[in-house]
């Protein structure tokens, strides 16, 4: 599953916040490029990869190991089939 979202880290600051799909994890690998980064999550519910953009990755402090949690929001879920 891939994420075009948002990753939080926990800490001792809580972030309160209105989206209610929020699926939290452990990071298990980080893919860094020049302007987009790939963080790959380990959550009850599988893998799951989240992509962000570096500067946000960076300012967050990403390292593997981190437990975060991925939120998800979303306007609409298609289905395709071959």
């Amino acid at each position: 599953m891939a994420i075009y979202g948002q990753i939080t880290v926990y800490g001792e600051d809580h972030m309160n916040t209105s989206i209610r799909n929020q699926i939290g994890g452990t990071i298990l690998e980080i893919l860094e490029d020049k302007i987009m980064t790939e963080i790959v999550l380990e959550t009850a519910a599988g893998k799951i990869t989240a992509v962000i953009t570096t500067r946000s990755a960076k300012d967050l402090q990403l390292r593997v190991g981190d437990r975060v949690s991925a939120i998800i929001k979303a306007t609409n879920v298609s289905i395709g089939k071959e």
